[in-house]
């Protein structure tokens, strides 16, 4: 009962991070998309480079970049922020280009024709982004166990903190994708569907 209730409050903690480096990851995503798309050279270049440093590099990596060089310049970031930063950029990198590749391509026409439907810039947008952004989510969720290694006391933290303290390897860690499968199929899976009924 009692590792059972460790293991719950490690999967309700694991929602936080992962709703707020969702929320990270869209706003940094459709700016640095857009601006790839900007005819100002500097402005292209800046969000090119962004998004190859984030794509090209280790999720690990970053994480513990953030989190350590930041106490290293001074500035105290608390483990769950550093870790909800860190995913939530490194999925803004893939974000920005599924926001890029969803402006151009929707074809001039059906963007002129648009306007004669009374269908809003902003909803053209959200049907072309959001069925891509929800199979981003899903990548999110699981990229969120890495912030148990600085320390964020997530499912993962939890089921590594269990396992090191009695022999139920098998139990902790068969529990622990489970819950991340049930999370995926039953919370995010549900969300991305109405969302984009919300959309059509």
């Amino acid at each position: 009962m009692e590792h059972g209730a460790r293991v719950l409050g490690g999967a309700t903690v694991t929602i936080e991070p992962m709703i707020l480096s969702f929320s990270v990851a869209v706003l940094i995503a459709v700016a640095m998309g857009l601006m790839k798309l900007s005819p100002i050279a500097f402005m292209r270049g800046t969000a090119t480079v962004c998004i190859e440093i984030f794509r090209r590099t280790s999720l690990l990596a970053q994480l513990f970049w953030i989190f350590y060089v930041s106490l290293l310049s001074g500035v105290t970031l608390q483990k769950f922020t550093a870790g909800f930063l860190a995913v939530g950029m490194n999925l803004s990198a893939y974000g920005a280009e599924i926001v890029r590749g969803a402006v151009q391509s929707v074809p001039r026409g059906q963007c002129e024709a648009a306007p004669a439907l009374d269908m809003p810039p902003m909803k053209r947008m959200r049907i072309t982004i959001l069925p891509p952004w929800g199979n981003l989510f899903i990548e999110l969720l699981k990229g969120t166990a890495l912030v148990a290694l600085i320390s964020v006391t997530d499912l993962m933290f939890e089921a590594r903190q269990i396992n090191g303290s009695t022999v139920l390897s098998a139990e902790t860690f068969g529990t622990a994708p489970v819950l991340y499968y049930m999370m995926a199929r039953f919370g995010v899976t549900p969300l991305k569907r109405w969302l984009e009924g919300c959309a059509a």
